[in-house]
């Protein structure tokens, strides 16, 4: 070690083992520092979360769990040993009839053992009155 640098780390006071960044000003991470009332990004971000519906997509989350636990009792299995089952909300949403939805559901639930007419028909009961949810549209910039 050189006498100059034993100089200029002698010379650094330390805070209890702690290294400390300070930027200079007008430099740093997006959101460091106060945050003001015409901050762009802050603004850009809620009109990114208002383009959701977030009532919309807790309701298909919770409807998803659902349809994941009852399709463990019907194959009595565990989530990761389930066989391939495709159950697409917006597609049974996109049919017109519940006569319709049902036959679609029972092909999708062919090769389950157990009978699956009441998961049916809780299902159907679940999704009526639900929307299909569609992509957040871009407006222009």
């Amino acid at each position: 070690m050189s006498a100059a640098s034993t100089e200029t780390s002698a010379s650094l006071p330390t805070a209890g083992g702690r290294v400390f960044f300070q930027g200079a000003p007008g430099v740093g991470c997006v959101g460091s520092g106060p945050i003001t009332g015409d901050d762009p990004v802050q603004k850009k971000q809620g009109k990114v979360t208002v383009k959701y519906d977030r009532k919309e997509l807790r309701k298909r989350l919770v409807l998803e769990e659902w349809i994941i636990e009852q399709l463990s009792d019907l194959y009595d299995c565990e989530e990761e040993e389930m066989p391939e089952v495709e159950i697409d909300i917006d597609d049974l949403l996109e049919v017109n009839s519940d006569d319709e939805r049902a036959s679609k559901l029972q092909e999708s639930l062919i090769d389950c053992y157990k009978p699956t007419e009441d998961f049916v028909r809780e299902l159907l009961g679940r999704i009526r009155g639900m929307r299909k949810l569609s992509a957040p549209t871009k407006k222009g910039l």
